[in-house]
């Protein structure tokens, strides 16, 4: 080493022993390409810690470092590189686990927790599975009769009493069942919340009523037809030839007219729109075949008719008195019916009062008939034609027209038939001589009322039948 030359020391001195050539210090004078790796140097103490330029050549006492200093050299880290976090940052959107810190400056999503229990760190650069979104249970309905109360709310409003509403929903199939649902025990008391429920103040108010007619006029009406049969059977009495004929026409309009006016007050007053004309038809035809269909029949059957045939003026008579007590038995099956609305629990307990009461009623009605037509002329015919006109009359009023007028035309259609298998027997075609067989052997054995009696009786029975069903109904007793 010449002299005058500072030996050099540190890490860049070299290790081998010799002389140092131009060669040997141009390369020790270029830069360094890449800067010491930290953790290639041996562990140095306060005592190693040398101060090297960046040429790794140490300059002469006054001389500077002819190699300005280079940018991102090896420098003293930062106190921001030298403090690593402790816990990897949480993933945006997810809260840090327990027992773990989530990164500075991020926050957990919120509204999402991190299960119970895991102490699993969130991956950097990892995406989170996304939160599984949480089902809220469905509510039920906790007023159903609120829905009910808004379906049928135009016969809640119009109802002037719960009966009507309990009329109305059992005619829709409304059952003691169905009830149960709506967490009652019988129609009758879940229509009595609904007409609780259902505001009337706001609503328009109703046109005034016109004023029932009185006791007194429905009650003339049902005398009419009977002070008409009375009337027209004294004129018959007391009259003889032509004249006699024009009493009984006369007699017979004026018997038709009392028994329309008849039916139209009172308790035989049927809603509007509510009678089949079919049925005064087959009504009227009836009430003849009551007064001269037992003679024409004979006639027919002797060979006739060859002349005016017997009439039988008392059953028709009877008929015509009983129509007031009718009444009055129509009227107390309606009273007494809603009055077992009022009174009973449940569907099945009305209809079984409802029964009950019909049949009384009919039984009542029948009793006063059979008087009347012992104090006229007695007929097993009229009897049974009573039954079945009051039948027909109570279905018709409570809603049953169709079914009333139907058996109207059959027991009319069965009598008009008997005849006319009669007169088709003389017809001289082989095989219609025996049409009138049926008819010939009923009138051989019973006589020639006991057409009428059959007809008429197993029509009513069929009619009762339908009218312990029909008329069991809450529906059929609602206020028209």
């Amino acid at each position: 080493m010449p002299e005058g030359d500072i030996p050099m020391r540190g890490s860049a001195a070299p290790t081998s022993p010799g002389a140092w050539d131009a060669r040997s210090e141009a390369l020790l004078g270029a830069p360094a390409l890449t800067p010491p790796a930290a953790d290639t140097l041996g562990p140095h103490t306060a005592e190693d810690t040398v101060d090297t330029p960046a040429s790794g050549i140490t300059p002469a006492p006054g001389e500077t470092d002819p190699t300005p200093p280079r940018e991102n050299a090896t420098q003293p880290p930062r106190d921001t590189d030298r403090e690593a976090p402790t816990a990897s940052a949480a993933a945006p959107g997810t809260d840090a686990a327990p027992g773990t810190d989530a990164a500075p400056g991020t926050d957990a999503a919120p509204g999402t927790d991190a299960a119970p229990g895991t102490d699993r760190e969130a991956v950097p650069g990892t995406t989170p599975p996304a939160a599984v979104p949480v089902a809220r249970p469905r509510r039920g309905n906790a007023d159903p009769v609120k829905v009910l109360m808004h379906r049928h709310r135009e016969l809640c409003e119009r109802a002037v009493d719960p009966l009507e509403i309990a009329a109305g929903l059992e005619a829709q199939g409304f059952t003691d069942r169905t009830a149960a649902r709506f967490r009652h025990r019988d129609v009758f008391s879940l229509a009595e919340e609904l007409y609780a429920r259902v505001p009337r103040g706001s609503a328009p108010a109703a046109p005034p009523v016109p004023a029932a007619p009185g006791t007194d006029a429905w009650v003339l009406a049902a005398l009419a037809p009977g002070a008409a049969a009375a009337l027209t059977g004294v004129g018959l009495a007391v009259t003889h030839g032509p004249v006699r004929t024009a009493v009984g026409a006369a007699g017979a309009l004026l018997l038709t007219g009392a028994l329309l006016l008849a039916v139209r007050r009172g308790p035989f007053r049927a809603p509007d729109g509510g009678t089949v004309p079919a049925a005064r038809l087959w009504t009227l035809w009836l009430l003849a075949y009551a007064v001269c269909g037992d003679g024409l029949l004979t006639q027919v059957l002797s060979g006739g008719p060859d002349g005016p045939w017997d009439l039988t003026p008392g059953p028709l008579l009877g008929l015509a008195l009983a129509v007031a007590p009718a009444a009055w038995c129509a009227r107390l099956f309606a009273h007494r019916a809603r009055r077992r609305i009022a009174d009973s629990r449940g569907l099945a307990d009305f209809a079984a009062s409802a029964r009950a009461l019909l049949l009384g009623t009919v039984t009542l009605q029948l009793l006063a008939l059979t008087v009347l037509l012992g104090l006229t002329a007695f007929s097993p015919g009229a009897l049974t034609l009573g039954a079945l006109l009051l039948l027909a009359r109570l279905l018709t009023v409570h809603g049953f027209p169709e079914t009333a007028a139907a058996a109207l035309a059959a027991a009319g259609a069965a009598e008009a038939l008997a005849l006319a298998s009669v007169l088709a027997a003389r017809v001289p075609v082989p095989g219609f001589d025996g049409l009138a067989a049926p008819v010939r052997a009923v009138v051989d054995t019973w006589g020639p009322g006991a057409v009428p009696t059959l007809v008429c009786g197993a029509t009513a029975l069929g009619l009762l039948a339908h009218a312990t069903g029909a008329l069991s109904r809450a529906s059929a007793h609602a206020t028209p």
